[in-house]
């Protein structure tokens, strides 16, 4: 599929928003991608996550992770399609980390797989669990790279789609943007 059909998906499924938004870094956009619009069609988790793993077939990957809560999703979809293991990390006392028994030997190759990535922090935290463990991380793979460009890992990041959405920390938000109301998305207070 190409950058362009992938997009076509988000729009059909109604997830890319503008508006006024508090990202989960804390920082504000005039665009958000809402991913569950996408995700909460199983046809099309299917087809991107069967894309993502085609990215990372050849490396060898013996499980994959993803962040709670839409990286499940994916890491189920993509480990699948690689027919291999996959599991998850959750938010605990404000990290990302192991539970449920879930754990990785030194000798896995991992491939960590996100939703969107617009900061990076998340996958930062999946990547320091899972060298806690010793294990090799052959990549990240993502739906959307919104970061453009801005978020580096020491790892290679292979996304379906690349974008480069601006975003605002929240002592630089424009006259024009502030005027907006704000929708927190993801959370109860909407």
């Amino acid at each position: 599929m190409t950058e362009q059909e992938i997009l076509q998906i988000f729009k059909d499924a109604g997830a890319l928003l503008d508006g006024h938004f508090v990202l989960t870094s804390g920082n504000h956009s005039p665009h958000y991608i809402e991913k569950f619009r996408v995700l909460e069609h199983p046809k099309y988790t299917e087809m991107l996550c069967r894309e993502l793993a085609a990215k990372f077939e050849h490396d060898g990957v013996t499980i994959v992770v993803g962040p709670m809560t839409g990286g499940i999703l994916l890491a189920y979809e993509v480990g699948k399609n690689l027919d291999t293991k996959a599991i998850f990390t959750e938010r605990v006392d404000g990290k990302m980390k192991f539970r449920r028994g879930f754990t990785i030997k030194p000798d896995d190759r991992v491939l960590i797989v996100e939703d969107i990535i617009s900061t990076g922090g998340s996958v930062q935290e999946v990547i320091e669990e899972v060298e806690r463990f010793k294990a090799e991380i052959v990549g990240i793979g993502c739906l959307i790279d919104r970061s453009g460009g801005k978020a580096l890992f020491k790892y290679p990041l292979r996304p379906l789609v690349k974008m480069d959405v601006v975003a605002y920390k929240p002592d630089e938000v424009p006259e024009w943007l502030a005027k907006i109301p704000v929708t927190k998305p993801g959370s109860t207070n909407k």
